[in-house]
């Protein structure tokens, strides 16, 4: 089985170290292309038996699944593309949340599915959104979530809630790591810690917590409980940010979903 990549952005090179390094997929097994070449053959600096392929009619040619790890503005001319060179036993994925399987349908004369992966995959954790066309055989989906449970935990998603799953699942640790630097930097504002200190103890306490979870030592109500004692100092900072939290979250999913619409209007139009 060979698997090609288009695109070695941020994400889709951590797909592809991600699968080499797990043991899911051997490099020799994988071939990439980019618009700019310089950035595939970094990655077969680390990865030397990564095939780096210059055209994409080759690269499609050659391989039996096609990751599809390009910007969603960038999807459209790249459907144009390599169309006329898909076969129909092939199978398409895209990685980003707008293009959903009725676009890749209509544009691709093949079996389609979509995987959104997040950064905590680089790790080997974290969750992976899978969505697939009625087109793609029982096989082929056990073979896609399989090769993917290397590096996450692989859910199914219906289309409908694509877009806020990924908030949790891909933008959350960028929304998170956001929140932990305005945390820092109010514990040096407030108590004068100094910001190296402050860093490496939340650093330490997110990794804790993530223990916590995965362990299943706690949920995350019967955590939050658990350090919150009667009378206590972490219930006096939980009543502050109940009254101050106000529509943060709202917001942002707000944001995100008004998005999502535009980039999947940008994707139909003509």
């Amino acid at each position: 089985m060979i698997w090609g990549v288009i695109g070695t952005g941020n994400m889709g090179s951590i797909v592809i170290e991600s699968l080499i390094e797990s043991g899911s997929i051997d490099a020799e097994e994988m071939i990439v292309t980019n618009r700019t070449l310089t950035k595939a053959y970094e990655l077969k600096q680390r990865h030397p038996g990564l095939v780096i392929i210059k055209e994409l009619a080759e690269l499609v040619d050659q391989a039996d699944i096609i990751l599809l790890c390009v910007k969603p503005h960038d999807m459209k001319a790249l459907f144009k593309d390599i169309n006329g060179y898909v076969r129909k036993e092939q199978c398409v994925v895209s990685i980003t949340s707008p293009v959903g399987i009725e676009e890749l349908e209509k544009s691709l004369p093949c079996q389609v599915a979509r995987i959104v992966p997040s950064i905590t995959n680089r790790a080997f954790s974290g969750a992976t959104l899978f969505s697939f066309s009625e087109s793609v055989r029982p096989e082929l989906k056990a073979l896609l979530k399989q090769t993917f449970k290397f590096i996450s935990r692989p859910i199914e998603i219906e289309e409908d809630y694509i877009r806020v799953c990924s908030d949790i699942v891909s933008c959350g640790p960028a929304f998170i790591s956001f929140l932990m630097e305005r945390w820092i930097k109010a514990a040096e504002e407030v108590a004068d810690l100094p910001e190296e200190t402050a860093t490496e103890l939340t650093t330490e306490m997110l990794i804790g917590y993530g223990k916590l979870l995965e362990e299943n030592h706690y949920t995350l109500n019967t955590l939050r409980e658990k350090v919150s004692v009667k009378g206590g100092v972490t219930g006096e900072g939980l009543i502050m940010l109940e009254q101050h939290i106000g529509e943060l979250f709202e917001k942002m999913f707000h944001a995100t979903q008004k998005k999502h619409k535009e980039d999947k209007k940008r994707l139909r139009e003509p």
